[in-house]
This record gives C-alpha cells, structure tokens and sequence, in this order.
C-alpha cells in the first residue's frame, strides 16, 4: 500500500476541465474579469455548469477573492474553498488541496484558478520595496536595504555558485530557453509564437543579474488560467479524457525562505523539490523513467536543471550534459514543457503548466508527445513549492 493509499488520494481524484484568457501583455480588462472567463472556461470543458462547482481554491497571491468569483460566475454555493501561500510554489497546491476535498467528500467539483495582469499591473520582476509582512519581512529585512531585491538577482546568487558547483556554462542555461522557445514556436496560443531563438541569440541578450541574460528570465504576462477538478469516477463519465491525480505533493527544505534560501547548507539545490520529488515518486509508484513528459517550472533557468536533478531524472550536476544532446527537446528523452513553457508560452504562476500536462495525458496538445501515460508537473522552485503526477489511469 502506497502513502496516497493510506490517504484514501490516489487514483480518488482527476481533472476533467481546463479553460483560460488569452495570454496578453495588455488584458485591457480586471483581474476578476480574467479569473471569472477563466473558469467558465474550465467548467464548460468539463461538461459542467456553476451550479454543479461547490469549492474554489486560489492562490493567496491572487486579487480576486472565492466570494466575488462565485458571484460572477453564478454558483449557488460553496462547500470548500482554500488558498495556497509562497506565489509560483502554490500552483500544483491548488490542486492537491482540491484533490484531497474531492477525495475526502467536502466537495464534489472543484475550480483551481489563477488570473492576474503582471504585465500591464503589478510587475513581479521589478524590485520588492516592501518584503511582504509579518515573518516575511524580518527574511527581507536582511537583503532589501542592500539592493538585493528582484526575483533575477535573488536567483542569479544560486545559478552563480550551482555554476561553481557543476561546471555549467551559462550556454547551459541557454539551452534550456531555447528548447522553450522552439516549442512555443510552434503553439498558437504562446505569446512568441512563430519566433524562435538560436543559442547565439541567448547570449547576445542583455544582462539582467549575471549570470542571467534577458532570455533566461520568464515573461511578465496578463491572462488566467483555471483547473476543475472531481472525482476519478464522475470524471470518467464527462466528455474528456481525465487526467487522474496520482499523485499531489507540498513541500519544503532546510532553513526555507522565500526565493533566497542560502542557509540550507547547500544552495546549488533546490531541497524543497527533491521532498515533493520524494513524495510524488512514493505515492504514485513511479520512477523518473515512467514519465514521458515533464511540465517543469521555467520562471529562471538555472532552476530546470537544478529540478531534473532534484527529481532524479539525472544526477547532481549531470543536467548540463542532459541538455547538450537536445535531451528536453520533443524527441529528446524527456521533452519539458512543449507548450513552451513560461519562458515561451505566458507566465501564468505555472497554472498554464498544469494545464498543457491534462492537454498531453489526453493527447490534446499542439506538441503532444508519443504514447503518454504519466506526466510529471512541477510549481515555482526556491520557494515552499508543490507537484503533480498525472496519468492517463
């Protein structure tokens, strides 16, 4: 018997609804406007109505509250809403949190949703003057007054010693942003549709924090994304194929903090994904070499290399000679996001990663992958972060 087992979880639950906006750098519309379409979305391509949806679950990072989303859409009433803290890290959070309400019967459909204007609004790349509050801002008060304030630059200190580490070469980081480029190519609804890049073109990019150029670093993006989630079983009987939850984990590392944990004793990891890793594995009763695709969070990056080794899909320091051999690409051994990812397709916090994992257990996605029967997702890293497996059951 497996943990997911014990936990009455796995296999209990699916999604069986994925709907989204456009994805924009000027919405021209608010937040609850997106969140709201969004799910309608989801829930018509569930084979559903709001009146059949009785829990949300959010982000706490996300503007537009239950209430007013349930308003907006119309829903009668709820029986469960939760929301998930540490802002990219929640994404797969929100849908274990629904998995385990659908699993344990506090809810029967549940909307994960996410929508935001990070773009044309509140840009998260750009300097954080205030360092949260609470227990947050005593972590902040140690690198704000210094000027070490961007997502870059926090990251950029753990690419720079992982490089030190590894021997990886800042060609190494670009192979990873090409390979979503040349996804995103190819996808109709990513922002850089039809525009690829070279690796030569990565590096000529400008320098945001070194090690980072500008095409290591994710897009700021307008748009919204929703995920309905219900039980296996009712799923089976609504119009598409369920992608079933095998497995749905949290977690973090050592000393966490949020985006600088360099107290942990290594900071050429990411020790809170290896414990979702850890989990996933254990739940679902996979390994690494069952997964035919992975949906790795691309805010930065360093942090994919550093996620394929924390997952096991190589060893330490082995994810720069992964990707030589265009071991990411489609074809290659383990193609990662072929929707193009963050850096290619739109910065959604990971919930459009989600949502192109259901697309490639159905066999839906623009860039569908062989024969897949398990896909791995992860959420945002160097944070409390979270992770999905999803299978074709």
């Amino acid at each position: 018997m497996t943990e997911a087992d014990e936990l009455g979880l796995s296999g209990k639950a699916a999604i069986a609804g994925i709907g989204a906006t456009e994805f924009s750098k000027d919405s021209g519309r608010s937040e609850l406007r997106l969140a709201a379409e969004a799910c309608l979305a989801a829930i018509s391509d569930a084979g559903l109505t709001p009146a059949d949806v009785d829990g949300l679950v959010t982000f706490t990072a996300d503007a537009s509250t239950e209430i007013a989303v349930q308003r907006e859409l119309g829903i009668p009433a709820l029986r469960f809403f939760s929301r998930v803290d540490y802002g990219g890290g929640a994404a797969c959070g929100t849908v274990a949190h629904a998995a385990m309400a659908v699993a344990t019967g506090q809810a029967d459909a549940v909307v994960c949703y996410r929508a935001f204007n990070e773009r044309s609004g509140h840009r998260f790349g750009q300097a954080n003057k205030g360092g949260g509050a609470g227990s947050n801002a005593m972590e902040f008060s140690w690198h704000l007054p210094y000027g070490f304030a961007t997502p870059a630059a926090w990251v950029a200190m753990q690419a720079r010693r992982y490089m030190h580490e590894y021997g990886a070469t800042s060609e190494d980081f670009g192979r990873v942003a090409v390979a979503m480029r040349k996804h995103a190519a190819t996808n109709p609804k990513a922002w850089f549709h039809g525009r690829p890049i070279t690796l030569e073109e990565h590096q000529a990019s400008r320098w945001i924090v070194e090690p980072l150029h500008l095409l290591d670093c994710c897009q700021e993006s307008d748009g919204g994304q929703a995920i309905v989630v219900t039980s296996a079983e009712r799923a089976r009987d609504l119009p598409n194929r369920p992608a079933i939850i095998a497995g749905a984990a949290q977690g973090t590392g050592p000393d966490q903090m949020m985006m600088f944990s360099y107290y942990s004793g290594d900071i050429a990891a990411l020790p809170a994904m290896g414990k979702v890793g850890e989990q996933l594995w254990r739940q679902s009763g996979l390994r690494p070499e069952d997964v035919q695709t992975a949906i790795l969070y691309d805010h930065f990056t360093p942090f994919v290399l550093m996620q394929l080794e924390e997952l096991g899909f190589c060893g330490r320091g082995e994810a720069k000679d992964f990707l030589k051999d265009g071991g990411v690409e489609l074809g290659g051994r383990l193609p990662l996001n072929p929707h193009g990812g963050q850096l290619g397709e739109a910065y959604i916090h990971g919930m459009n990663g989600i949502a192109e994992g259901v697309r490639q257990v159905r066999g839906t996605s623009v860039n569908q992958v062989p024969d897949v029967t398990n896909v791995l997702v992860t959420a945002g890293t160097g944070v409390p972060t979270s992770g999905l497996v999803l299978t074709a059951g």
